[in-house]
């Protein structure tokens, strides 16, 4: 598959065979020895929304393959604070830069920068739109962890309506015989679209705002906090933002081999007694960014085929 210069703006823009192949190139590289293949390589990080997880692995990602990095993590300190508009910014960028990684506060930022350039854009999350590398990680963490995708019964929790992590990982999993569970505040809810489009591939779907009854049943369970950036009214957020916070008493009936995952960072909506337990996943999760970011940048490249 060729995935030279090419765009990663929205995991629905790849098929489930595209998908896969990125998976497995992450698999096949995991301990294998990379630096130098992207020795006379620029990765620009633009980052217009803070990070922490996510900004560090790529930059991890294109240091261990060889590659040198440049970019900013405070937009404040960039001419955007004078005006500059974002295409004009990607234009400036292309002139330093063989792929740029963008985070925005805006939905449909990264394919305003996709249209401005011919340099290949990266995603790395624009308002509560999409998320595409994030969901890639975690679609590799899941089989890492299960051995599979297929048949798996999997839940998420928290925010479900900004979640932008929950929007890329739903569509991707619309690829997969899963069942998936939405578990959130009514006023946090699935965007309607989203359950269209998954009801249009037959993909079996439970909506509800409570989580207990349904635990027993999951594999995994996808946790979100509360985004509390995401609301325009602060006193709409804290009617919310304890909803849920999952502690050892309400996993007493899980299954033995339930996985929590997390895309971090978490706030209180899961008790920090279940990080040493079997069933916290979300730190692992956090490590697999690194490798396979690693195989999106280096088939991007053309290291990887």
């Amino acid at each position: 598959m060729n995935f030279i210069n090419r765009d990663v703006i929205s995991i629905s823009d790849f098929s489930k065979e595209e998908i896969l192949f990125i998976l497995d190139t992450a698999e096949k590289i995991e301990n294998k020895g990379s630096f130098g293949l992207l020795n006379d390589k620029i990765l620009a990080v633009l980052f217009f929304e803070p990070s922490t997880r996510t900004r560090l692995s790529f930059e991890s990602a294109m240091h261990r393959l060889g590659g040198r990095v440049l970019g900013f993590s405070d937009y404040l300190s960039t001419s955007t604070k004078k005006g500059e508009s974002l295409h004009d910014t990607i234009k400036m960028v292309e002139n330093y830069a063989d792929i740029i990684v963008i985070r925005h506060f805006l939905d449909g930022a990264a394919r305003l920068a996709a249209d401005a350039t011919e340099k290949p854009i990266i995603n790395a999350g624009d308002g509560s739109n999409q998320h595409p590398t994030q969901t890639l990680l975690d679609l590799f963490t899941i089989r890492k962890l299960h051995g599979k995708i297929d048949t798996l019964h999997i839940g998420f929790v928290g925010d479900l309506k900004y979640g932008r992590t929950v929007h890329s990982l739903a569509a991707a999993l619309s690829h997969f015989n899963v069942q998936l569970y939405f578990i959130s505040p009514e006023t946090l809810k699935m965007p309607k679209h989203l359950l269209e489009e998954l009801s249009a591939k037959n993909i079996q779907y439970i909506v509800s705002d409570k989580i207990e009854e349904f635990i027993p049943k999951l594999d995994v369970l996808y946790a979100t906090r509360i985004q509390q950036e995401r609301f325009a009214d602060r006193n709409e957020y804290e009617k919310v933002k304890d909803s849920y916070i999952l502690t050892k008493k309400m996993l007493h009936d899980a299954k033995p081999t339930l996985k929590i995952l997390h895309p971090l960072p978490r706030v209180n909506e899961i008790s920090r007694e279940l990080d040493d337990t079997p069933y916290a996943a979300y730190f692992e999760q956090a490590k697999y960014g690194v490798v396979v970011r690693k195989a999106i940048i280096g088939l991007l490249a053309g290291v990887y085929k």
